[in-house]
C-alpha cells in the first residue's frame, strides 16, 4: 500500500506531497482521490501523485450507458420500399435482420441530441461520479441534429450537452472521425487522464443515422449502388466515463488508431444532390477487401511485436468489431487467425438486431452483453475499429466492475 501524507501549500501554485512506496496503489488517508488542499484550494490529482512516485497512471472504463429507440424496422420492410428490383438478399449479405429507428413523431422526436442525453443519463446512473464532478465531456457523433433536419455544428455538441445536464465546470469539445468517433474520443481522453490534464471525463455519441437509409431507399437506382451500405444502419446512443483509477481488475491497456488517407474518398457523407436528404456514398469494393483488412492486422501485429507482446500472451477473451457485416467480420477473423496462427477469441456481435450504429457500435455491443451478463468479471476484450478515412486500430481493456 502506498501511503500519502499531504503537506499544506505555502507558496505559489505548488502542492507538496510526501510519498512513500510500495508502488501498487495510492491511499490518501482521510481524503478522496480528487481532494483539495484546504489552504491552497488546489486539486490533488491521483495522476499527478502517481507520476511523482514514478508510477504509471492506469485508466479504466468507470461506467457505461446506452439508449436505443423502441421502434424496430426489419431489413425485409426496408428493402421492400426500394424502387429497383431486389436482386440480392441484404440480410444474408450483412447478417442484419433489424435495426432501431428514431421516433419521428413531432411531440416525441428523437434527434441525435435527445438520444445522447438518454445515454448520458444511463451512464451517470451507473457511475460513481455526479455531473458536477466531470472534468471533460467529449461528443463524438457523426450526426448532430437538434430536431427534424436541424443540423448543429457550432457551438460544439458537447457544449450543448454539457449545458443541458448541468455540467457547468466540465471542459467540452467534439471530435469527428466517422464510425471511429467514440474510439477516437476514448483515445484522446485516455491520454488526457494519463497526462494529468483531467481526472475523469465522459465520452458520448448519439447517432440518428437512419435518415441516410431513408435517402437510399428513395434514390437507389441500380443493383450495385454507392448508397447500398446506407441500408445497414441503425440509430443508437452510447456514453462511457473514464478515469485514472484503473487496476488489475479494470484497465484500458492500450488504445491506438491509424488512418490510411489514400482511402479517404471511398466513403463520403454529404447532402444528396438528388433529393437533398442526408446521404452516404461508399465504394464497398475498394474499402472492404482483403488488402484493407490485412493492413489493420499488420499494424496490430507490429504493435504487439514492438511492445514485447504476442497474440497468445495477451489472452483476449472476447473481441468486438465494427458492426457493419457479419460475413465480413467472419472473414477478418479468418485472416487474423491465419496471420497469428492461433484460434481467435469469441466474437461479440449485436448487428443482427441493431445493425450498424455508426460511432456507437463497439460500445453498444459491450453494453448489451454486459446487460445480459454474458461477459464474466475479469474478461479481457479487444475492440477493432473500422471507419472511413480509412481508419483502423485496436483497444484492449479488462472489465470487472463495469455494469449495464
Amino acid at each position: 500500500m502506498l501511503s500519502v501524507v499531504l503537506v499544506p501549500c505555502v507558496r505559489g501554485d505548488s502542492v507538496l506531497a510526501l510519498v512513500s512506496a510500495v508502488r501498487d496503489e495510492i491511499s490518501v488517508a482521510g481524503w478522496r482521490s480528487d481532494c483539495v488542499c484546504r489552504r491552497a484550494r488546489q486539486p490533488i490529482f491521483v495522476a499527478e501523485l502517481k507520476r511523482k512516485a514514478g508510477m504509471m497512471v492506469r485508466t479504466r472504463f468507470e461506467s457505461i450507458g446506452a439508449y436505443t429507440p423502441t421502434t424496430v424496422r426489419s431489413t425485409e420492410d426496408l428493402t421492400a420500399e426500394l424502387a429497383v428490383p431486389k436482386s440480392w438478399d441484404l440480410e444474408r449479405i450483412t447478417g442484419i435482420r433489424n435495426r432501431r429507428v428514431y421516433d419521428s413523431h413531432p411531440d416525441r422526436y428523437e434527434s441525435s441530441f435527445d438520444l445522447a442525453l438518454r445515454a448520458i443519463a444511463d451512464c451517470l446512473h451507473h457511475s460513481g461520479y455526479t455531473v458536477d464532478e466531470l472534468d471533460v465531456i467529449i461528443s463524438a457523433s457523426i450526426t448532430r441534429t437538434r430536431g427534424k433536419e436541424i443540423f448543429c455544428y457550432a457551438p460544439s455538441f458537447a457544449v450543448m450537452l454539457g449545458r443541458a445536464i448541468g455540467a457547468d465546470a466540465a471542459r467540452c469539445f467534439d471530435v469527428s472521425n466517422a464510425c471511429a468517433g467514440m474510439f477516437t474520443a476514448v483515445m484522446v481522453l485516455d491520454r488526457m487522464i494519463k497526462a494529468g490534464v483531467v481526472r475523469n471525463g465522459l465520452v458520448v455519441s448519439g447517432e440518428q443515422i437512419t435518415p441516410i437509409a431513408e435517402t437510399a431507399v428513395r434514390e437507389i437506382s441500380q443493383p450495385y449502388d454507392p448508397q447500398f451500405a446506407s441500408l445497414t444502419v441503425g440509430d443508437a446512443a452510447c456514453a462511457v466515463v473514464l478515469d485514472g483509477r484503473g487496476d488489475d481488475d479494470d484497465e484500458i491497456h492500450y488504445v491506438e488508431l491509424m488512418t490510411a488517407a489514400d482511402g479517404a474518398e471511398h466513403c463520403l457523407g454529404m447532402p444528396s444532390d438528388i433529393t437533398g436528404g442526408m446521404a452516404m456514398y461508399t465504394d464497398n469494393r475498394a474499402m472492404q477487401n482483403e488488402a484493407r483488412y490485412q493492413q489493420g492486422i499488420d499494424r496490430l501485429s507490429d504493435f504487439l511485436t514492438e511492445t514485447g507482446r504476442g497474440w497468445e500472451s495477451e489472452k483476449y477473451d472476447y473481441w468486438i468489431h465494427h458492426q457493419f457485416s457479419a460475413p465480413a467480420i467472419d472473414y477478418i477473423s479468418d485472416l487474423t487467425e491465419r496471420h497469428f496462427a492461433t484460434p481467435m477469441p469469441q466474437k461479440l456481435n449485436v448487428l443482427r438486431d441493431y445493425g450498424n450504429t455508426a460511432s456507437t457500435s463497439h460500445f453498444l455491443v459491450l453494453h448489451e452483453h454486459l446487460a445480459q451478463q454474458k461477459i464474466p468479471k475479469g474478461s479481457k476484450i479487444l475492440m477493432i475499429p473500422a471507419a472511413s478515412g480509412i481508419v483502423s486500430g485496436y483497444l484492449a481493456a479488462t472489465i470487472s466492475r463495469l455494469e449495464a
